[in-house]
């Protein structure tokens, strides 16, 4: 799926969100995750088409 940003502004504010997310599924897991990159993909793509996100 395509996914794309407006502006550099929004790219970044959805990476933000992403970080925030994936900060409290590390602390949910009790773990560090190495795959992140992958976790913030799906987070942001999932995000930007309304989709359940993952946690």
């Amino acid at each position: 799926m395509a996914t794309t940003y407006e502006s550099v502004g929004d790219l970044a504010e959805a990476l933000r969100r992403a970080a925030a997310a994936h900060g409290k599924h590390e602390e949910r897991t009790g773990q560090e995750d190495s795959d992140w990159p992958d976790w913030y993909a799906l987070y942001m793509v999932r995000e930007h088409a309304g989709e359940e996100l993952p946690t």
